[in-house]
């Protein structure tokens, strides 16, 4: 008997396993437990790594058939942000299932996922199948912060569970996005890189009623209008390119390599999957200066919330700091590096292929991510790391690009079905 991809769904969102950021976190180990025990049921050893209490990660290898071929990874986190139930009308982690929907926080970001792997894995122990290569599978912990607890911390420390990993499977692509009755399947290829950066003012602190040029929140301040009102210069990568190219042909639009702003702008609906990845971004989110009104602080500081292109992280940082007022420094925070995986592969092909198996009228296009996933730790092995988490969508009604991370999260029951159709038929390929 087959286990039921819904319900694997929402009993994963029972357990909260909400990660709020610097090391403020529920756990995921109840979480990680449960995975391990349905792993177990499907005749898979299960492999438990804490590299702090209650921070779970879950590795398991799936044997091949024929071993002189790579492995494919497949990983998902199981942590999830924050979420006020004041502000949902539903229960954030009660895992409802109604109105063809699996309710709760992480069922899009990314229990789903982790719930089909879950799925395809115990029907080939029900029906006696094996893939024809290892299969590799990561539930882990701390993507939602740092992955320091989680992706970044296994290839550090535990690398050799990875071994012989060529290509690796993960959350935010593959859903089907319906443009005017075109229903593009955009593959993630490509992320931006990460680079959170603090800014600090250093000025002269003194009297609020003074004359004081030396201000460090008027030299912050200044500096931040500076960074908002530059716009960077278009860059097209090969993934971006690729999907400008694909999506234009397949929805009937002009495209110009040369003009990418009025390309764009034809796209209509699918503009939103292509308008954050052409360019780098530098976006102010964190203020903190001052204690009393009259009084003019010592220092200032912000942050930055920084994506940055392949290719583009030296120029991006010399453009910050030539907007940087005197008196103002910059640090990085955090710094990932931006990460693409190459199109032109039997990996793309048979991802492609799936899709369409399921999916006739599919057209399948690859695209950059504007944030950032656990691909960028698993990259550092040399594994090529791909957006490839399949379902089908509603075409009116809902809106799956403000699920993850929003308010009301849901996925439908009927796509994460054929999810774990196609992933079965990409994983056994």
């Amino acid at each position: 008997m087959t286990l039921d991809v819904a319900q694997l769904c929402a009993q994963l969102i029972r357990f909260d396993t909400t990660n709020r950021g610097g090391g403020d976190s529920a756990g995921e180990r109840e979480a990680a437990e449960h995975v391990a025990t349905v792993l177990s049921d499907s005749g898979v050893q299960p492999t438990l790594l804490e590299p702090a209490p209650r921070r779970t990660n879950v590795l398991a290898r799936i044997p091949g058939t024929d071993p002189t071929l790579p492995a494919v990874l497949v990983q998902a986190h199981l942590d999830v942000v924050p979420a006020d139930p004041a502000e949902w009308s539903f229960d954030p982690f009660g895992g409802e299932i109604r109105d063809g929907f699996v309710h709760g926080r992480g069922a899009v970001d990314m229990k789903d996922m982790a719930a089909m792997t879950l799925a395809v894995v115990h029907r080939w122990h029900t029906e006696g199948r094996r893939p024809r290569r290892d299969v590799v599978l990561a539930f882990v912990a701390d993507e939602e912060d740092l992955g320091a607890c989680g992706a970044h911390w296994l290839v550090e420390h535990h690398a050799r569970h990875f071994a012989g990993v060529q290509a690796a499977i993960s959350e935010s692509g593959a859903f089907s996005y319906d443009v005017d009755g075109v229903r593009l399947y955009p593959i993630g290829t490509a992320e931006r890189g990460t680079s959170h950066m603090k800014l600090t003012a250093t000025g002269r602190a003194g009297h609020g009623s003074r004359r004081n040029p030396d201000n460090p929140v008027t030299a912050l301040v200044t500096t931040l209008a500076r960074i908002a009102a530059h716009q960077h210069p278009v860059v097209l990568t090969p993934t971006v390119e690729a999907f400008l190219v694909g999506a234009g042909k397949a929805l009937g639009v002009e495209v110009d390599l040369d003009d990418v702003d009025a390309t764009i702008a034809r796209l209509g609906p699918a503009a939103k999957l292509v308008e954050n990845t052409v360019r780098c971004s530098t976006t102010p989110t964190v203020l903190n200066a001052g204690y009393k009104v009259n009084v003019i602080p010592g220092t200032a500081t912000a942050q930055l919330d920084v994506r940055t292109l392949p290719g583009t992280v030296d120029e991006v940082l010399a453009t910050i700091d030539s907007l940087l007022a005197p008196g103002v420094t910059r640090e990085l925070i955090n710094h990932q590096a931006p990460v693409e995986a190459p199109v032109d592969t039997p990996w793309f092909t048979a991802m492609a292929e799936a899709l369409r198996d399921e999916d006739p009228s599919a057209v399948i296009v690859p695209y950059c991510l504007g944030g950032g996933t656990d691909a960028k730790a698993f990259s550092r092995l040399g594994i090529h790391s791909y957006g490839f988490s399949p379902l089908l969508l509603p075409t009116e009604g809902y809106d799956y690009r403000a699920m993850a991370h929003g308010i009301d999260e849901r996925v439908p029951v009927d796509g994460l079905e054929f999810g774990a159709r196609v992933l079965d038929r990409f994983l056994t390929s």
